[in-house]
């Protein structure tokens, strides 16, 4: 097992690892709309944050040459599931024709209030 860090990602506000490669498989922690020169939330609307978090999570599996395209299961964590409409067409836009399996639940809060946070599965690309 090899723990995955990238400097230019949000730093872990806890006791866990930005992502863990495992089995031919790179498991992403979830990521929240942080600002990581700032390690705050900066932006207010879902597709803001959404986009961070997926920026975000760019750079971490860019740590292992990866990028969304290896990626083969999300989960998205909602704050409000009402925001599920412009979420999906943000993820839509950032992912492009690339589908990878997900699941999307509604949460009571989550980390610093953000509004969204997604974790990922990915493939290193040698596995494919």
């Amino acid at each position: 097992m090899e723990t995955l860090h990238h400097p230019a990602a949000p730093q872990a506000i806890g006791p866990y690892a930005q992502a863990v490669v495992a089995g031919g498989l790179v498991f992403c922690s979830g990521q929240t709309p942080l600002v990581p020169e700032t390690m705050r939330i900066e932006a207010t609307t879902i597709e803001e944050q959404t986009r961070q978090v997926l920026h975000n999570l760019s750079v971490v599996l860019s740590a292992k040459g990866l990028s969304l395209s290896n990626v083969v299961k999300t989960t998205v964590f909602l704050k409000n599931f009402a925001d599920f409409p412009r979420m999906n067409a943000t993820y839509a836009a950032v992912f492009g024709e690339h589908r990878p399996a997900r699941s999307t639940v509604e949460v009571s809060r989550l980390p610093l209030d953000a509004l969204v946070e997604i974790e990922c599965i990915a493939e290193l690309a040698g596995n494919k």
